[in-house]
């Protein structure tokens, strides 16, 4: 039997674009293990309470945890409730704190991709009076 050997030109494949080749490979698999990194890396807030506003127009503000993963996780909710007085047609808000529902939540697990902004509430703010308020009662 007769048995020739190949170079290396002849099979296609040539030292640099095997180098090359791996690089491309390596710089892909770091640039998503960095990118994951940074998705799944939580914010942290400079106030005690948090508004968030979801897709569907509600409204609630707590203690923001999570910011920036998979699961935020919004604690020590309360949202704003509304009532029109049908005779003086004026419509009065009041804060409610989440959990004197029938199945009193304590926290509220959400859907990061339901969450259409997130701002600080001021310490000074009238949510935060009132919160302040609630939380003497």
């Amino acid at each position: 039997m007769f048995r020739r050997s190949v170079s290396r030109s002849e099979s296609g494949i040539s030292t640099l674009g095997t180098v090359i080749a791996v690089a491309a490979v390596v710089i892909v698999v770091a640039a998503f293990f960095v990118h994951a990194s940074y998705r799944h890396r939580a914010l942290k807030f400079d106030t005690a309470y948090q508004a968030v506003l979801l897709t569907n127009g509600s409204v609630y503000f707590g203690k923001l945890e999570g910011y920036g993963t998979r699961f935020p996780e919004l604690k020590d909710v309360f949202y704003i409730q509304s009532s029109t007085n049908p005779e003086t047609k004026q419509t009065v808000n009041v804060l409610v704190k989440r959990g004197k529902e029938l199945h009193a939540p304590d926290r509220m697990y959400l859907n990061p991709n339901q969450i259409i902004l997130v701002e600080p509430v001021g310490p000074g703010s009238k949510v935060a009076q009132l919160i302040a308020e609630q939380k003497k009662q």
